[in-house]
């Protein structure tokens, strides 16, 4: 068929790069606002009230799933585009691109397995155990608590956070994820723009502005949580 080998060309990966990394893009940020409220001091409540939301709302699975999905589908297409570049050993490709790419261009897929790793361990610390909890975690690796207005018992993954973001091991890996995540969205942000061929001489500064700002401001936003975390319960 016609599409598979549009997608599965080039230019159809580059195209499938590109939309799934704006879609995470916005993930993100929709991450980061609810994990905000790991700040605000009423105890944990709003927090595990949010997570609760998330974890018992048939939308938001689905939603969910579907962005495991496309985190995977951006890391395989990833590789499999830096697989690609790294065959074509032309004079007049590494003439025209590699002379002139910047260290982050180059490495795209090392940064790119460096903050799918963090994903991985960011996700094996609170999904996967969440997840695990009854199973071969055995009962109480999660506090369960009541509160007002919701009918069951809700896990307390504020008292999870506070304990894990409480060793400075974990403190320090997960800054080192968010840098290679910086790196990787100030590259990536302007190059998605790109390949879906939404550059204009008066635009493109606006969009790699935008994409400066948001691969600072988006890392920044999540690594407050685990110093201020830390620097509180020292």
């Amino acid at each position: 068929m016609w599409i598979i080998k549009f997608l599965t060309s080039s230019i159809g990966r580059k195209l499938i790069m590109s939309l799934t990394g704006l879609f995470l893009c916005l993930f993100l940020v929709v991450h980061l606002i609810g994990n905000l409220q790991l700040l605000i001091p009423d105890g944990g409540e709003t927090f595990n009230r949010y997570a609760y939301m998330m974890t018992h709302s048939p939308l938001i699975k689905i939603i969910a799933y579907g962005n495991y999905f496309f985190i995977l589908l951006h890391a395989v297409q990833g590789i499999l585009i830096s697989l690609s570049n790294k065959s074509a050993k032309s004079q007049k490709y590494a003439v025209s691109t590699n002379a002139n790419s910047s260290w982050a261009s180059k490495n795209m897929m090392l940064l790119g397995l460096l903050v799918l790793a963090f994903i991985l361990i960011h996700m094996g610390d609170f999904w996967f155990r969440m997840k695990a909890e009854g199973g071969f975690l055995g009962e109480g690796w999660v506090a369960m608590l009541t509160y007002e207005g919701i009918g069951e018992p809700v896990a307390n993954l504020y008292d999870r956070v506070v304990i894990t973001f409480s060793q400075l091991w974990i403190v320090i890996v997960y800054l080192i994820g968010l840098v290679a995540l910086a790196i990787h969205l100030n590259h990536g942000f302007a190059s998605a723009f790109q390949s879906l061929g939404l550059n204009h001489k008066k635009y493109t500064p606006l969009i790699k502005g935008l994409g400066k700002a948001y691969s600072i401001l988006i890392p920044l936003g999540f690594a407050i949580i685990p110093l201020y975390v830390f620097f509180t319960n020292l």
